[in-house]
């Protein structure tokens, strides 16, 4: 059943829309387990399960058989969230007969709930005369088919083809990884890599025969293109090869993929995504014949489908006109993408692929833009000229939403607003509490655009700068002045305040083009200082950059990723010293910067009494520290509810590094996320780090926090959570004491309380 499992998934992701799907899904899976009926009822928007789609019951009965969850079998499959496998039906105590379908001669019943997200969006159901208790195999393979077609489902509901059964576009939830802080409402823009026929954005046409028109200028052009190629390999080819050409040339007629773009164009579809639509399915059906030269047409068949959509796209393109609030969406978001729309215009990014450290996410924070990175379920090609909002905070896209919504979440973004209006006061006041305890706020860096935001908001220093942004930028490594320059920069724009350069961090989700690292489980593989350590080439030219830019400022810190233990700490201590011993041999007037590790694995915070006691200073990576704790990857969307700063673990971790640090006398900061969190950081200071380090975007944010609370609440309060028992209880007992400072304002939108059932 392997096969005929692959072949549905394969046939039922290339359908138009979700009634061709379900349709596909009935007719394929009946004749695959040899039974009499296949149904599907899904869940609606008031959380009834409609019959939709149905093989051997009554097809007048679909779309009017409505079942409450706790009614019918159908009801107690979706309530008990797991299948029932009956030989005679009609004598369980559940069972529920509905005229309508003509199922009353049906005995056996196997119904396997449909589950995204813990959610069950449907139930797939057979069916057979005779009774038969369906077998461990034939169950397993519903089950499985029924996971395989969750996330199918899921997608076509959310793109709104569910008015093809009479209801309204639903608003939808998509999940992902915050790439930028902030809230942006706007239209989406769908943009897309030339001439891929897989991203082409579905949209309306509004005048059929200019469109036809278009499309007839493309296809004349591409004729005209493959008969110069003819031409140009005629001496080259044989007959038979020749013939190619003359194939390219028929496909394009009237009679075949011609005639059937012209079709789907005179039903109101734009050509470009007919044509994409009707070359995938060709591909779709040569790539399934048994025959081994009929699927290899299937190559020539996407050359030819490229071709045509290169011209298609080329003239759409050139009088692309955006929104005044563009929401730009892509599968993979790249700078120059974000380069073509007009800064004025551009209010928030959605990325299906890529990740928080992605290049563009790097530039978004630099740009203060909102964004969403690992969208993974989005289905961003039928985004286009939608309303979106882009919740930068939680990581979460939503597509057409409702009154309410948009309401809401228009006010958060007028909140912050203003908010922002009104910290620019405390930019050179200090952070201090109420009764003078001191904290300086640092900065995280990793582009120049960062420095002067950095300095307008009263940034006392930088707490991390990424040493990476620079080689992720290039096609190839830097050379060791080409990085001079660029630490100078920040050197001298920070000075005489101190910058902490971390070494070069690649590996898990940070990659370089030139420098690729392939692994099942890149997290926990070759990154960091592992990597460096092994080159030492790279490393040694890194530390020399940077000391050698630190001549005369003087106020350079050295920060070591990924440190696991004291020997790996040790290694890379004495290839700086090597370093610093060659630049003074060399007659450079430089100093040896203050050396420190990160601590962002749990085996480092069981050492970080003897690692302290081996450096400067410590600095901790809670982005990564939590990760690695919670073992959940921060960048994937189906377990990003998982993923709890304010964990327990993670809040006991914290304090226990804070005081080994202490311990041996050297300063411990933090530069992850939570540093820039109000009610984190109202902790972290309780808990005695000595600097916070943050994105500039959320530093008056926890500057305005601080000043508002005195060091013995701020203790008093960490006491109280310390003894919680997870993470929901710490958030809330954290915005009781912002409410009771009066910093209201400071909490993080909590959104999902005030949404309607539908979006949350």
């Amino acid at each position: 059943m392997l096969n005929s499992l692959r072949s549905i998934v394969q046939e039922v992701n290339g359908a138009r829309d979700l009634k061709s799907a379900l349709e596909i899904i009935v007719t394929r899976v009946r004749a695959a387990m040899e039974t009499q009926v296949c149904s599907v009822y899904l869940r609606d928007p008031d959380g009834n399960y409609v019959l939709m789609a149905t093989e051997g019951l009554n097809t007048s009965a679909v779309g009017q058989v409505r079942l409450r969850p706790d009614e019918g079998l159908v009801g107690r499959v979706v309530t008990r969230e797991e299948p029932i496998n009956l030989e005679q039906a009609e004598s369980h105590p559940s069972y529920q007969y509905f005229p309508e379908t003509g199922e009353e001669r049906y005995s056996s019943f196997l119904g396997v709930p449909i589950i995204h997200h813990r959610k069950v969006l449907g139930v797939l159901v057979v069916q057979q005369v005779e009774r038969r208790r369906f077998d461990e195999g034939d169950e397993a393979f519903l089950v499985t088919m029924s996971a395989q077609l969750a996330g199918v489902i899921a997608h076509a509901e959310a793109t709104g083809v569910m008015v093809a059964f009479g209801q309204k576009t639903a608003e939808a939830k998509f999940l992902g990884a915050s790439g930028a802080p902030g809230i942006a409402v706007g239209e989406a823009v769908v943009m897309t890599p030339p001439a891929d026929l897989r991203s082409v954005p579905y949209k309306k046409c509004d005048n059929v025969d200019a469109e036809l028109e278009f499309f007839q200028q493309c296809l004349a052009a591409v004729r005209n293109d493959i008969k110069g190629l003819g031409e140009q390999l005629k001496t080259r080819l044989n007959r038979e090869e020749q013939a190619l050409f003359d194939a390219y040339l028929a496909m394009l007629d009237d009679a075949s993929l011609g005639g059937e773009v012209t079709e789907r164009i005179r039903q109101g579809t734009n050509a470009p995504y007919a044509w994409a639509e009707v070359i995938l399915e060709h591909e779709r059906t040569f790539n399934s014949m048994n025959d081994a030269y009929l699927r290899e047409r299937a190559t020539d068949l996407r050359d030819l489908g490229r071709r045509v959509l290169s011209y298609l796209q080329e003239s759409t393109q050139k009088c692309r006109i955006y929104p005044d609030r563009t929401v730009l969406i892509g599968e993979e978001l790249t700078a120059s993408m974000l380069g073509e729309i007009p800064k004025d215009k551009l209010v928030g990014l959605v990325s299906v692929q890529g990740s928080s450290n992605s290049h563009v996410a790097i530039l978004a924070r630099a740009m203060d833009i909102p964004t969403v990175m690992g969208a993974v379920d989005l289905p961003y090609t039928q985004m286009e000229g939608r309303t979106a909002i882009v919740d930068g905070y939680k990581g979460v896209v939503y597509s057409d939403p409702s009154d309410q919504l948009l309401k809401h979440y228009k006010a958060i973004y007028q909140e912050e607003q203003e908010l922002v209006k009104g910290l620019e006061a405390l930019k050179d006041l200090p952070c201090e509490t109420l009764d003078k305890h001191r904290l300086p706020l640092w900065v995280n860096t990793g582009l120049m655009t960062d420095v002067v935001r950095s300095l307008e908001r009263g940034a006392e220093g930088v707490g991390l700068y990424r040493t990476e942004v620079p080689f992720l930028l290039r096609d190839r490594f830097p050379s060791e002045e080409e990085q001079r320059v660029i630490y100078r920069e920040q050197l001298e724009a920070f000075a005489p305040h101190t910058v902490t350069m971390r070494t070069l961090d690649i590996g898990g989700d940070k990659s370089l083009p030139y420098f690729p690292i392939e692994e099942a489980n890149p997290f926990l593989g070759w990154r960091g200082i592992r990597v460096t350590l092994d080159h030492p080439e790279i490393f040694l030219a890194q530390v020399r950059a940077m000391i050698k830019a630190s001549e005369g400022l003087d106020n350079l810190r050295i920060l070591l990723p990924m440190i696991t233990s004291v020997p790996e700490m040790e290694i890379a201590k004495s290839l700086i010293y090597r370093a610093f011993n060659e630049l003074l041999e060399e007659n450079h007037d430089v100093r040896l910067p203050p050396i420190g590790v990160m601590i962002e694995v749990p085996a480092a915070v069981y050492q970080a009494r003897e690692l302290a006691a081996r450096v400067d200073f410590l600095s901790v990576g809670s982005n990564d520290l939590t990760q690695y704790l919670l073992a959940v990857d921060r960048n994937n969307a189906r377990v990003a509810d998982l993923y709890q700063a304010y964990h327990p673990a993670v809040l006991r971790a914290l304090r226990q590094v804070a005081n080994d640090g202490h311990s041996q006398g050297v300063s411990v900061g933090i530069c992850g996320e939570l540093a820039g969190d109000p009610g984190a950081a109202v902790l972290l200071m309780a808990m005695g780090y000595d600097v916070l380090s943050m994105n500039a975007t959320n530093l008056p944010k926890v500057k305005a926090v601080i000043r508002s609370i005195t060091m013995e609440q701020a203790e008093s309060l960490l006491d109280e959570v310390m003894v919680l028992s997870d993470a929901d209880q710490v958030t809330d007992k954290v915005n009781q004491a912002l409410r009771d400072a009066g910093a209201t304002r400071l909490i993080r939108p909590q959104v999902d309380d005030a949404l309607p059932a539908s979006a949350s």
